[in-house]
């Protein structure tokens, strides 16, 4: 993604999130474009694991929108949210007659940009 150049929109990213992208990207786009109260209360009532991890970069987003830029949560919209893919963890299951099937233990980097409801 290309880095943001306007300074009203404010970011939160983990790293290294231990749940497989196309996972948590089934969750990621459920609260674009939402208010962020409610996309909270969606990511609270998901029943997707990946969901408890992406509420909470946007909980981080918005702490960061109020601490480091004075803005108001309840003007905050999520303007962008994205998964991108981190390392891959292989690991090896034995099989019959001796050989064996890889496992690959996929990690996310979880982005969650707000910005004001004017500015989105």
């Amino acid at each position: 993604m290309p880095q943001n150049t306007v300074t009203n929109e404010v970011r939160a990213t983990a790293k290294y999130v231990r749940v497989a992208p196309r996972k948590a990207r089934a969750v990621v786009s459920l609260i674009r474009n939402l208010p962020v109260e409610k996309a909270l209360e969606v990511l609270q009532f998901s029943t997707r694991a990946a969901s408890v991890d992406v509420a909470k970069v946007l909980r981080s987003a918005i702490a960061n929108a109020e601490n480091n830029n004075g803005m108001r949560a309840d003007n905050l919209i999520v303007k962008l949210a994205y998964v991108d893919e981190g390392p891959t963890l292989k690991r090896i299951r034995p099989r019959a007659k001796g050989s064996a099937s890889r496992i690959n233990k996929r990690m996310s980097h979880i982005t969650v940009v707000v910005a004001p409801r004017k500015e989105a």
